[in-house]
């Protein structure tokens, strides 16, 4: 029983790091104070835009689609 409750516990912890994650945009950010740094295309497609405020850099790769009126950010991550 400890198994399992710790097991949905980690679950649980992981899901909500996950929610978190996906909430910054390259818009939030720079509404942070964040300032763009550099900008790179994936080879995969998209836009990878480095965003730097003091020490703190974060990479943030955004898409588009015929369909879609902007340009979306697909996840951002800070650069270690």
């Amino acid at each position: 029983m400890r198994n399992i409750v710790l097991l949905a516990a980690l679950a649980l912890a992981a899901a909500q790091t996950a929610v978190s994650a996906q909430t910054i945009t390259v818009q939030s950010l720079m509404g942070d104070g964040y300032t763009v740094a550099g900008v790179t295309q994936p080879p995969g497609g998209g836009a990878g835009v480095f965003l730097q405020k003091g020490n703190a850099l974060v990479f943030c790769l955004a898409f588009e689609t015929p369909d879609s009126p902007t340009v979306a950010t697909k996840y951002c991550k800070p650069v270690k």
